[in-house]
C-alpha cells in the first residue's frame, strides 16, 4: 500500500515512525532478557507493598526455566499459566520463554468445563495454578490434567510477609477451597530446586511459537491464537512507537505503570507486561481490579505515569470518592482498550485528572493492538484512531473486496503482529484470512479521509462484558443442556457497570423452571463474566424461514427498534 492507500501515515504525530524497525532475527525473549539485565537495579514489580527488583525477577525466571528443562520437556512444550496478577506471573512467563517453551494464558476463574477444554486442546504439560483455584483442576478428568502441577500462593516470593498473607487468605478469609492433587509441587520448592540447576540457553527464532492466547473467535468455540516471538515483539515496538509523543524515549527515571488489568488478558499481557518490561518500567500489580480501595492505596504509595485500563474501570475510579484526592500531575498516558470508550467517561476522567483517555483497539489474534489515537491528543474522538506503524488495514464487503472510502466494511488487518493461525484449527484459520493475507476481525467500521477508524458494529452476535468477549453460542449450549429448557437465545444489553450484560430468552420445556434454577446451572458451568444476569421466559423465539433463532430481532426489541409488525 502506498501513502494514498494509507492516509493515516500523513497524520501521525511527528515523532511516530511510519514503520517499526524489527530486526530479521529479533525475538521477544532476547529483547526482554537484554532489558531485564540493563535495568537490574530498578524495581520491576510491586505487589501488596512488596518490591521485586529486575535482578530478582531475572534469577527467579532462570530458576523456573532450568527446572522446566530438567523435567525432560521438549522445546515447544506448553506451560499453562492459570494465575491472577501477582509476583509469580511474569517470572513464570519469562522463564517459560527462556526454556524455549510456549506459554498458555488461562483465566483463573474458569470452571472445570472451560479448563478441561483448554487443557485438552493445548495439550499442556505443565500448569502453574493459584491454590485458590486448585479445586477446579481437581475436577478435570485425570487423563487431561498436565503431568506437572505447580501450586502457587498469593504470598509467593514475599518472604515472611507472604507467609502471613497466606495464613490470612487460607484461614481467616477462607478463600482456598480444599483440594487433592497428588504429586503437585509448590512453586516455591520448584524455584529452590531450579536455582541449583543448569539452564541451557538455546537461541530463539522469530517464528517460534511464544504464546497460545485463547479466544472465542466468531463461533464461540475457544481457539488458541498462535502468537510468535516476532508477533509479540512487533507489537511491543509498535506500542513503543505510538507511545513516544506521550512517553518519550525512556532515557530518564523509570516510569511507574498501574497494572490493574489481569495479565491473562492479551491487552494487559502485551501493554502492561511485555511492553513495561521492555521499557524498564515499575509495574504496580493489582490482583482484584474491583477493589477500588486497593487501587487507591497502591496509587497513593506509587503514583503512576502510565495507566492502561478498560472503560468500566476508568468510570468506576472517577466515581469513587477516595480516588479524587490522589495525585494526578505525574500522569502521562492513560490508555483505554478492551471495550468502547464512552464519551461521558472520557470527559469525566479528563476533568478530574487532567490526563486524557487515549482509546485503542485490538484483538487476541493481533497480539493485540491494531489501532490507537495519537497519544498526544487531548480530545475524545469517538474513534479507535489510526492503524499502528507497519500495519495495513482495509474495510471489506461481503465478497472480501475493499469498500469505497467512507462506506462501512469489515475491518481486516495485515501486519507483523498478526497471528499465523489458530492452534490445530486449519478450517477456522482459512475462514479468518483473505486470499491476500488480511485477518478479518468481524468488526464493522468506517474510515474517514485521514485514516481514522470508527467502529459502527461488532461481530454480529458477540457480547462485550467489562472488556471480555462473550459468545452467545457457548452460553446457549450450556443453558440448552438443562433438561427443562426447550430453546434459548443470549444477547447483550447495555449495562452501566460492565458496558454490556447478558440477557437470556428461554422457552421452557417444564413450566416450573425458575430464574434461580437457570442461574445456579450457569454458575456451575460458566465463569462469572459469562453468566446471564437477566432472564426472560417466552412462549416462542423469533426464527428465520429455516428455523434459525434470530438474535438480531431480540436485540432490536431490547433497544426499542423492532420494526412494526
Amino acid at each position: 500500500m502506498d501513502t494514498q492507500q494509507k492516509p493515516w501515515l500523513e497524520h501521525y504525530p511527528p515523532s511516530v515512525p511510519k514503520d517499526i524497525r524489527l530486526g530479521p532475527d529479533q525475538t521477544l525473549i532476547d529483547s526482554l532478557d537484554t532489558a531485564i539485565k540493563k535495568h537490574k537495579d530498578r524495581t520491576a514489580l510491586t505487589f501488596m507493598g512488596h518490591d521485586v527488583s529486575y535482578a530478582q525477577l531475572d534469577r527467579r525466571a532462570d530458576a523456573f526455566a532450568a527446572w522446566l528443562q530438567s523435567q525432560g520437556l521438549e522445546r515447544g512444550s506448553r506451560v499453562m499459566l492459570m494465575l491472577p496478577n501477582g509476583l509469580p506471573f511474569l517470572m513464570a512467563l519469562v522463564g517459560t520463554l527462556r526454556a524455549g517453551m510456549v506459554a498458555v494464558n488461562t483465566n483463573p476463574q474458569y470452571t472445570e468445563r472451560e479448563l478441561e477444554h483448554q487443557l485438552a486442546d493445548s495439550q499442556s504439560d505443565v500448569i502453574v495454578i493459584l491454590e485458590n483455584f486448585a479445586h477446579v483442576l481437581q475436577q478435570v478428568p485425570k487423563q487431561v490434567q498436565p503431568r506437572h502441577v505447580l501450586i502457587s500462593t498469593v504470598g509467593d516470593l514475599m518472604g515472611l510477609k507472604g507467609a502471613v498473607i497466606n495464613l490470612a487468605v487460607r484461614y481467616l478469609k477462607r478463600m482456598v477451597p480444599s483440594y487433592s492433587l497428588p504429586g503437585a509441587l509448590r512453586l516455591q520448592d520448584v524455584l529452590e530446586q531450579g536455582a541449583s540447576l543448569p539452564l541451557r540457553r538455546e537461541p530463539a527464532h522469530p517464528d517460534d511459537l511464544a504464546l497460545l492466547q485463547y479466544t472465542g473467535g466468531t463461533t464461540g468455540r475457544p481457539k488458541g491464537a498462535m502468537l510468535s516471538q516476532r508477533n509479540l515483539m512487533a507489537n511491543v515496538l509498535q506500542v513503543e512507537a505510538v507511545g513516544h509523543p506521550a512517553l518519550g524515549d525512556f532515557q530518564g527515571p523509570a516510569y511507574t505503570m498501574m497494572v490493574a488489568l489481569p495479565l491473562y488478558h492479551i491487552f494487559a499481557l502485551t501493554v502492561c507486561g511485555l511492553f513495561a518490561l521492555y521499557a524498564g518500567m515499575h509495574m504496580v500489580l493489582i490482583m482484584n481490579p474491583r477493589d477500588l480501595d486497593s487501587i487507591c492505596k497502591a496509587w497513593k504509595r506509587n503514583p503512576p505515569e502510565v495507566v492502561p485500563a478498560v472503560n468500566t474501570l476508568f468510570n468506576a475510579l472517577a466515581n469513587h470518592g477516595p480516588f479524587r484526592s490522589l495525585p494526578f500531575a505525574q500522569l502521562k498516558l492513560c490508555l483505554a482498550g478492551g471495550a468502547a470508550l464512552q464519551k461521558s467517561v472520557a470527559e469525566r476522567w479528563l476533568a478530574l485528572t487532567g490526563c486524557p483517555l487515549i482509546e485503542g483497539y485490538g484483538l487476541s489474534e493481533t497480539s493485540p493492538v491494531v489501532a490507537v489515537n495519537a497519544t498526544d491528543s487531548r480530545d475524545y474522538s469517538g474513534t479507535i484512531g489510526f492503524p499502528l506503524p507497519s500495519t495495513d488495514v482495509v474495510l471489506l464487503d461481503s465478497q472480501d473486496q475493499p469498500v469505497a472510502q467512507g462506506e462501512q466494511g469489515e475491518l481486516a488487518v495485515k501486519g507483523p503482529q498478526v497471528m499465523s493461525a489458530y492452534w490445530n484449527q486449519p478450517e477456522e484459520t482459512a475462514k479468518t484470512f483473505t486470499a491476500e493475507g488480511f485477518l478479518k476481525t468481524g468488526d464493522i467500521g468506517i474510515m474517514d479521509e485521514q485514516g481514522r477508524i470508527r467502529l459502527v458494529d461488532r461481530k454480529k452476535d458477540m457480547i462485550l462484558v467489562s472488556g471480555f468477549n462473550v459468545y452467545p453460542n457457548e452460553i446457549e449450549d450450556v443453558v440448552a443442556s438443562h433438561p427443562d429448557v426447550l430453546e434459548v437465545a443470549a444477547v447483550g444489553v447495555p449495562s452501566e457497570h460492565s458496558g454490556e450484560t447478558i440477557k437470556l430468552f428461554v422457552v421452557r420445556k417444564n413450566p416450573s423452571l425458575t430464574e434461580d434454577e437457570i442461574k445456579r446451572w450457569c454458575k456451575e458451568r460458566l465463569t462469572a463474566y459469562k453468566r446471564p444476569r437477566i432472564i426472560e421466559f417466552r412462549d416462542e423465539l423469533p426464527k428465520s424461514n429455516v428455523g434459525k433463532i434470530l438474535r438480531r430481532v431480540l436485540r432490536d426489541e431490547e433497544a426499542g427498534k423492532a420494526p412494526a409488525g
